[in-house]
């Protein structure tokens, strides 16, 4: 387990502490939240400087930071429908894009094939991060800016499924399944 991965591990470790603080009934709960949420966001650019500029890039490492990153947003996004701030087609919509790349992986995984994350599947990471931010604020009058994120989000979670599954579709037209 190298540093990279470390890093990774230690962002699905963030995710209980950050829920507790969400849970919890302390003044600044929220508040604390979201430092915890900003801090195990940014150890994603993190892992994958370090990953990259040090060649630590391994299949453990494309297993795992995008899995942190996948439980981390939406144990949040899960928060925010809870408290009404989100409403749950839109996590659904982002559910059944993760469980469908996740399964495309694993068929790739199959075959001896990685798939590793693409340009599009990480403005969809940076845009679901965002806009768990933005959802932290109640903004009044200034709501459309918080429908902005929201539809950001889920065109490019539908954009970057589109995209994994058109640039590896001989997984599926070469599937042993």
């Amino acid at each position: 387990m190298n540093l990279a991965n470390k890093i990774s591990f230690l962002r699905i470790l963030f995710i209980p502490i950050f829920l507790f603080f969400m849970y919890s009934d302390t003044e600044y709960g929220k508040y604390i939240g979201l430092g915890i949420f900003i801090v195990a966001s940014l150890t994603d650019m993190l892992d994958g400087y370090i990953a990259r500029k040090y060649n630590m890039i391994t299949k453990l490492g494309k297993f795992l930071d995008p899995l942190a990153d996948k439980i981390l947003v939406l144990s949040a996004m899960i928060v925010f429908v809870e408290n009404g701030a989100l409403t749950s087609w839109v996590v659904i919509v982002i559910i059944f894009r993760e469980f469908a790349i996740t399964g495309f992986r694993i068929m790739a995984a199959a075959d001896n094939v990685v798939i590793a994350a693409s340009a599009w599947g990480k403005w969809k990471t940076v845009s679901h991060m965002a806009m768990v931010v933005i959802l932290f604020f109640d903004l009044n009058s200034l709501n459309y800016i918080k429908d902005i994120f929201i539809y950001l989000a889920v065109i490019l979670t539908l954009i970057s499924g589109f995209d994994y599954v058109w640039k590896n579709k001989q997984i599926i037209l070469n599937s042993q399944f």
